[in-house]
């Protein structure tokens, strides 16, 4: 499923268009305390637009109406990963990436920086954009911020998949310039991903959540890309950050299966998949 991904993942983030600014080697050379911040817009998600905007799907659903099956659906997608876990799988796997070299090795704690922002060890990630003087009082100089917009499932003539939309950026605190933006969309649908059956979804949960961790996973390496230009002065490998190291990962969010189907349809559920 990751390399059917890529293909997508690199035309969303090389060709969005002109909302994307590269960032300069001279102007990395000029950051010195950079802080990260990984966030969810409010009703960014999770969404499902399965059901309803496909039709395919309207004999397996019989007597259940497609705005009720996407209700359930968003349900169980919801139960599969947090916003929580989406915002800090972003943000852990690029900053952990990143090589142990002037700015990062010299990123202000993200426990500090969730701490002043009111977020650490929370589920609901704040959707309002946050206080970035608070992050300056940390003695950041720059701010590196990545927004989930949407993401969730959909589908088209019965191939479903999960998707997922937002930004990364790098602007400095004095000023707020931005010096640094890539847009990015995956959409397994558009990429021609394998199928990701809803009702097996339904199911088992961690289907989507295995799904949603391929994307981010792949959004992350490509903000990599992004933040180590090559047009830079060479800068000396430091062995180890002063302060805490950055966490490895996040740890998934394994949500059990639901029971076994019933002879009826069971409140809240949806049919079961079709037999292998």
């Amino acid at each position: 499923m990751t390399r059917s991904l890529l293909p997508l993942l690199a035309l969303a983030l090389s060709t969005v268009g002109c909302a994307s600014q590269r960032l300069a080697g001279a102007d990395l050379d000029r950051v010195r305390r950079p802080a990260f911040i990984s966030r969810i817009e409010d009703g960014a998600g999770p969404k499902s637009f399965v059901f309803r905007e496909d039709s395919a799907y309207g004999g397996k659903l019989k007597k259940l109406e497609p705005v009720e099956a996407d209700r359930r659906l968003t349900v169980k997608l919801q139960q599969a990963v947090t916003r929580f876990e989406v915002s800090e799988r972003l943000r852990v796997n690029t900053l952990s990436q990143l090589p142990r070299e002037a700015p990062w090795a010299y990123t202000v704690d993200p426990a500090r920086v969730a701490s002043v922002l009111e977020s650490f060890l929370v589920e609901e990630v704040p959707a309002n954009a946050p206080d970035y003087d608070m992050v300056a009082s940390l003695g950041a100089d720059t701010v590196v911020e990545f927004v989930v917009q949407e993401y969730g499932m959909r589908s088209e003539k019965g191939h479903a998949g999960a998707f997922l939309r937002g930004y990364g950026r790098m602007f400095t605190l004095d000023g707020r310039s931005e010096v640094w933006r890539r847009p990015f969309e995956v959409d397994q649908v558009e990429a021609g991903a394998e199928h990701l059956d809803p009702f097996k979804v339904g199911k088992n949960p961690d289907l989507f959540r295995q799904a949603m961790s391929a994307m981010l996973d792949q959004v992350a390496a490509g903000f990599v890309k992004d933040l180590t230009p090559r047009d830079r002065k060479a800068s000396p490998p430091v062995a180890a950050p002063p302060g805490p190291a950055a966490p490895d990962t996040v740890a998934p969010s394994w949500q059990a299966p639901p029971k076994p189907p019933e002879p009826e349809l069971a409140p809240g559920e949806l049919p079961d998949p079709d037999p292998e």
